[in-house]
């Protein structure tokens, strides 16, 4: 039997275009075609390529969606024509004034670096606080980590909007700072907030809170968000394998605590509840880009004043210096083995004798020496 040749489909970035033209946001292209958003966010970014059934469910989808535009694409107006002398004399003679052609409507406008964060911001900031939620258990915690992170984003916003996914590049920064090991040693960790009204969800939370931080994280990103096995891996650091036995691992732990939740869709089912239950609000684009805007002015002013300081050490320790080199003086120690000085004793009758015969002696030199005959 002879396998019929694959659909062909088109690059990657016709297929985003082709939805975005249809007005269908991922997770809605997703439902039709039967898969998670996170597959079709891959899919559009080129990272991986749909197969079998599912590829042919997709070629035909955005072969429907080709047609439909073709369709609706309005045809093509006809040039004007350029006035004549004739037509002018013309309109001159019969009094009628020539007619003015439609304005054309400008295209959008290009939004500026603050009016794309905002949007940014708008659409993915109250879905990562929820997020950060369900991987910390406290409300405060979740909505400091997702203001830092957008805060980080403003500051390096030209990589950010350069990136092919910039919601993720916000989720892995807030995703980092909710588990740091360093939110233990705050003030506010000691005191623990109020659970949730619900049983069902107290259990819930505290079974997620029980796992490990990269268990925890990779069950949050692959049933909570819906993301694919390989994106899971690439996002938290760790090869498919790994993130396969983290994955499993956590839902072996979740259904022990609550067995009802075996089924990875009602599991997905669940963290929505939960994180959807809890009132988090998340604050407005200007305030956390001007929380970003003064964290950076600090520290670009004690950037400042750490290296004038240490310019002005250098310099008062440059001009205080010796200018010459002085050795130091060993300090003083103790030497054995050397006899002690005795006092001298009597002296001898050789001694008393030579000593008496110097006394003797003229003290300007010896006497002179004469010849005598013999």
């Amino acid at each position: 039997m002879t396998r019929s040749p694959a659909t062909p489909l088109p690059p990657p970035k016709e297929r985003r275009r082709l939805r975005e033209s249809a007005a269908l946001t991922q997770p809605q292209l997703a439902t039709r075609v039967g898969v998670a958003p996170g597959t079709v966010r891959a899919w559009e970014s080129g990272r991986t390529t749909p197969r079998g059934r599912k590829r042919e469910a997709y070629a035909k989808l955005l072969k429907t969606l080709a047609e439909e535009e073709a369709v609706q694409a309005p045809q093509p107006e006809p040039e004007p024509k350029l006035e004549t002398e004739t037509e002018t004399e013309t309109e001159r003679e019969t009094g009628t004034e020539p007619q003015q052609q439609p304005d054309v409507a400008p295209g959008p406008a290009a939004l500026t670096p603050a009016q794309a964060f905002d949007a940014l911001y708008a659409f993915g900031a109250p879905a990562l606080v929820r997020q950060a939620f369900l991987l910390t258990g406290r409300r405060e915690q979740a909505r400091e980590s997702v203001e830092r992170a957008f805060q980080t984003a403003w500051e390096h916003w030209p990589e950010v909007a350069r990136d092919r996914d910039p919601v993720g590049w916000v989720r892995a920064t807030a995703y980092e700072y909710a588990l740091s090991p360093w939110q233990r040693f705050r003030p506010r960790h000691r005191h623990p907030e109020p659970p949730p009204a619900d049983p069902g969800d107290r259990t819930l939370l505290n079974a997620l809170l029980r796992l490990p931080a990269r268990h925890r994280r990779t069950l949050v990103l692959y049933d909570g968000v819906g993301l694919d096995l390989p994106e899971t891996a690439a996002e938290t650091e760790a090869s498919t394998p790994a993130t396969a036995n983290r994955l499993l691992h956590a839902r072996e732990a979740v259904a022990a605590r609550l067995p009802a939740l075996a089924d990875p869709r009602v599991l997905h089912r669940r963290l929505t509840e939960l994180a959807s239950n809890e009132r988090l609000r998340a604050a407005e684009p200007p305030t956390v880009r001007g929380g970003g805007e003064r964290r950076a002015r600090l520290r670009t002013r004690a950037a400042i004043a750490f290296t004038v300081a240490l310019a002005g050490t250098t310099a008062l320790t440059v001009c205080t210096a010796p200018t010459h080199y002085e050795p130091p003086v060993s300090p003083g120690q103790a030497v054995r083995g050397v006899p002690h000085r005795v006092a001298p004793g009597a002296l001898s009758d050789e001694e008393l004798e030579l000593r008496q015969k110097l006394r003797d002696q003229v003290q300007d030199g010896p006497e002179r020496l004469l010849p005598r005959p013999e």
